[in-house]
């Protein structure tokens, strides 16, 4: 081959590469423009098929329900109730695609069957929705969350929602009597009441007595209400063989500004039990701070809201009777402002006042926190001759000092509107919560002492010094706004001769 036609030859296959790179970058233009061009495809939500075969089946797109073709690329058997679909420009399903992950939150009201429930849109509409494949093979309580595509008509999946499983927290306790001390007399009176009709049904048939379908415990703060309303839980497991459910409540958290959702949460409360109770289990419904939601309806003490949430309660209490294994408790500080109609007999049957305990009390809760196990100083072992003398003897040091009246204990002044003068000791506003605090605090001082200088173990200058302190804070509590509502709060209260001014002796003559 002579040159030129060598050159000729590599100008050709030169052009020839061009042309071909020209080919290719047209077919990815005329691609590209094909795919600008292309009609959008559509997106929608698979209801049911109506024939398998022809490959037909029933979807819903921005709210507008349609029959279409499904492409022999998507398989049928992959459908299910809420799945998404999309659609070409001839309406034909040609693939599936995730689920919505965004919509509107509604509330169970009632399954209806195996494919609908009824739920509650905004807390006053109700609507009836499709249950997603998925969602359809869970059980589904009153007062679930549900996230829900509202245009299409479907329940997607269940929501979590912190706030409505925060108030319906289903704690198991393990809180046996023997951990409650200086209590025995109203122990005696709450297990009569709690523990007779499940360990004796057939006894309170024969003599045709109804078990009480609720307990009030009230009483000053701090003396226990919340650990008896636990162990009656842990009473009842034991009773009745199985776990008891406890759903500590505190009335605050069922307030809501919305209109009608403080209503839709004592359902919810109510419907938990219900459910529990149905599996045969012990339920227990603690509402704490009663006196800040069933207030006395009309009182004019709070707003309107005791009006219609005090007579959702009432329905829902009287609704207790046809079940089983279900009680309600409440604790309250004040039980003069809770609606009387909450306390009638036949709601709230028993109501025992829970008090301050006096020095034989004491003693049994400082047993319960001053125990031998603990790290004692040397010195109290070696001065008392043995470890369980110098717990007692350490004992007896904090007792004598909580209930000595003189001027070392001496916390409050308080004058009353006849003029007359009283002045409380630390023994007038003792608790079981105050024993325990004044023992918490000597240990921490004992871990401090360790740390600074090496001396281990508990003694009775770290009480001593723990009960300064306690006495320091307790001068300091009374309010001033209202010292008789102060009073009440208390249990110190006395309608008859009302307190006008309650004053830290330290801080001056009254």
């Amino acid at each position: 081959m002579s040159e030129t036609e060598d050159q000729l030859a590599r100008k050709n296959a030169r052009l020839a590469h061009a042309l071909s790179a020209a080919r290719q970058e047209l077919s990815s233009l005329r691609q590209e423009i094909d795919r600008l061009t292309a009609p959008p495809l559509s997106f929608g939500t698979y209801l049911r098929t109506v024939d398998a075969l022809q490959r037909i089946v029933d979807i819903s797109a921005a709210g507008r329900k349609m029959r279409v073709a499904v492409s022999q690329q998507v398989p049928l058997g992959g459908l299910q109730a809420g799945t998404g679909v999309i659609l070409d420009d001839h309406l034909c399903v040609i693939a599936t695609t995730e689920a919505e992950d965004t919509g509107d939150i509604v509330a169970v009201e009632q399954r209806l069957d195996d494919d609908h429930v009824l739920v509650i849109v905004r807390g006053e509409d109700s609507r009836v929705l499709r249950l997603a494949g998925d969602l359809a093979r869970e059980r589904l309580r009153l007062g679930d969350s549900l996230l829900a595509n509202l245009r299409d008509g479907i329940a997607l999946r269940r929501v979590l929602r912190a706030e409505v499983e925060d108030l319906l927290l289903e704690e198991v306790p393990h809180t046996p009597w023997e951990a409650i001390g200086g209590l025995s007399e109203a122990i005696e009176q709450i297990r009569d009441a709690v523990e007779l009709p499940v360990t004796h049904p057939e006894l309170f048939t024969e003599h045709r007595l109804r078990p009480p379908k609720g307990v009030l415990l009230y009483g000053p703060p701090g003396c226990g209400k919340t650990l008896i309303a636990k162990a009656i839980a842990t009473s009842l497991s034991r009773t009745a063989g199985a776990d008891a459910y406890f759903l500590n409540i505190k009335g605050p958290q069922l307030l809501d500004k919305y209109v009608g959702e403080t209503e839709r949460r004592i359902r919810l409360i109510f419907a938990r039990a219900r459910d529990k109770a149905a599996l045969g289990l012990p339920v227990v419904i603690f509402f704490d701070e009663m006196e800040s939601l069933f207030r006395t309806r009309g009182s004019g003490v709070s707003s309107d809201v005791e009006t219609t949430v005090v007579p959702q309660l009432l329905a829902e209490i009287d609704g207790v009777e046809e079940l089983r294994n279900v009680i309600v408790i409440g604790a309250s500080n004040r039980e003069d402002m809770i609606d009387p109609a909450i306390l009638r007999p036949g709601r709230l049957d028993v109501k025992i006042r829970i008090d301050r305990p006096d020095e034989a009390g004491s003693a049994e809760i400082l047993a319960r926190y001053l125990t031998a196990d603990l790290p004692i100083a040397e010195a109290e072992i070696e001065a008392a001759g043995g470890v369980a003398e110098a717990v007692a003897a350490m004992r007896s040091a904090l007792l004598a000092a909580i209930f000595t009246r003189d001027e070392h204990t001496a916390l409050l002044t308080v004058r009353r509107r006849s003029g007359a003068t009283e002045t409380w000791h630390l023994a007038d506003l003792v608790s079981g919560a105050m024993i325990a605090t004044i023992v918490d605090r000597a240990k921490t001082a004992a871990i401090k002492t360790y740390l600074e200088t090496g001396t281990r173990g508990l003694s009775t200058d770290h009480l001593r010094h723990a009960l300064q302190r306690e006495l320091a804070d307790s001068a300091d509590l009374p309010g001033a706004s209202d010292p008789e509502e102060w009073a009440r709060v208390i249990g110190r209260g006395r309608g008859g001769d009302p307190i006008v001014a309650v004053i830290p002796v330290a801080g001056g003559d009254a």
